[in-house]
């Protein structure tokens, strides 16, 4: 009878050392630069078509997602407010290479001072810091800007 409480006790020691081997490896993969884990870019694959899919098309991106909305919310004070933010397309150039793409709109102009760019793109590249960059389309004039989050080194002051 001794033998069986034994190997009970071991097998429980047994199933709790790799319980917690198993929750170190899940830890390590989460703090890892390029975890699998984080939240990437979702691909929304229905696209809409639109002018400015043949205006990326012609610049040689291939769009691969169409029009997502990033659900947000802020607690303040013990109070929820929601918002949310939109991305018109997810286009790619390279290999590896993934572009927000945001269509130019006569009511809701971009400010392309660094401020203005701050404050209205920085919320898309901190989201999803594994994407390249913004690509700004005006679907009117064809025109593409590509936006690329940059960090000063203290020399502009």
């Amino acid at each position: 009878m001794a033998g069986s409480s034994d190997t009970a006790v071991m097998a429980l020691i047994g199933v709790a050392l790799i319980v917690f081997v198993i929750y170190r490896i899940y830890i390590w993969l989460q703090n890892s630069p390029r975890s699998f884990l984080k939240d990437r870019i979702p691909i929304n694959k229905v696209i809409l078509p639109s002018p400015s899919l043949v205006v990326l098309e012609e610049a040689g991106y291939e769009v691969i997602g169409g029009k997502l909305k990033i659900p947000l919310s802020f607690n303040v004070d013990g109070t929820q407010l929601y918002s949310r933010l939109f991305i018109d397309y997810i286009a790619t150039k390279e290999e590896g290479s993934l572009y927000l793409v945001l269509l130019a709109r006569p009511r809701k102009p971009l400010d392309f001072t660094g401020s203005g760019l701050r404050d209205s793109l920085l919320p898309f590249l901190l989201i999803y810091p594994e994407c390249s960059g913004v690509l700004y389309v005006h679907p009117s004039t064809g025109v593409i800007q590509v936006i690329r989050l940059g960090r000063d080194d203290g020399e502009s002051n």
